[in-house]
């Protein structure tokens, strides 16, 4: 079989650009950290969520999207190489390249799906987008980064109910309180992106 041929040239496309994408990330440039979110709401005529229902049905919400890329990017160049052998060994003649492409992405995308659920369970997330930032007062901690003090914030790593780990700015609840790193503190109240805490040993009091 030749890749290279013009009615592969598609698919050697793809393959090439998952190659591409490897070497950027093998060299530090690139991320498959992030995660896409798939809360893209475009409503249809039935007020249904085309686009969200989409990124479902493809596997896009359930991988960070340069991890969902390189995905789709194997299986469309993979299956694609794959039916242009098959429609050879049957008729003796390759589909032209539009042909084969459309083909390609007819049977592409759904096979990336079902690849990215199971490989969706298993890839690592930092951090869970599962709750809200106000579910995490109440929440305790660690300052992680810095001094905390009243107009002075430092950095704190405080874990949600998930077990998932989050860092925020954190300044004392009380003006004469301190917070260095290494003291436990718990999340009481919240103004803008700043969090103000007590002490870890203090009682629970949830400030309003």
């Amino acid at each position: 079989m030749d890749i290279l041929a013009t009615h592969n040239t598609p698919f050697a496309v793809a393959l090439a650009f998952l190659l591409l994408l490897l070497v950027v990330q093998l060299i530090g440039l690139g991320d498959f950290g992030p995660d896409f979110d798939g809360d893209v709401d475009v409503d249809g005529p039935d007020g249904a969520d085309v686009t969200g229902g989409l990124a479902s049905i493809v596997g896009l919400d359930r991988l960070p999207l340069v991890a969902w890329l390189a995905l789709f990017c194997a299986s469309f160049g993979l299956i694609g190489l794959s039916l242009q052998q098959l429609i050879v060994a049957l008729v003796g003649a390759p589909l032209p390249a539009a042909a084969a492409a459309a083909m390609g992405l007819v049977v592409g995308l759904p096979a990336t799906g079902l690849l990215a659920r199971p490989l969706g369970r298993i890839w690592p997330h930092d951090e869970t987008t599962a709750v809200s930032v106000d579910e995490l007062l109440g929440k305790r901690g660690t300052i992680s980064i810095g001094t905390a003090r009243r107009g002075s914030p430092a950095r704190a790593q405080v874990t949600d109910r998930f077990g998932q780990a989050h860092n925020v700015m954190v300044e004392p609840h009380e003006d004469a309180s301190e917070f260095i790193e290494g003291d436990e503190i718990m999340l009481v109240r919240r103004e803008d992106q700043v969090f103000f805490a007590i002490g870890g040993s203090e009682p629970f009091r949830l400030a309003r």
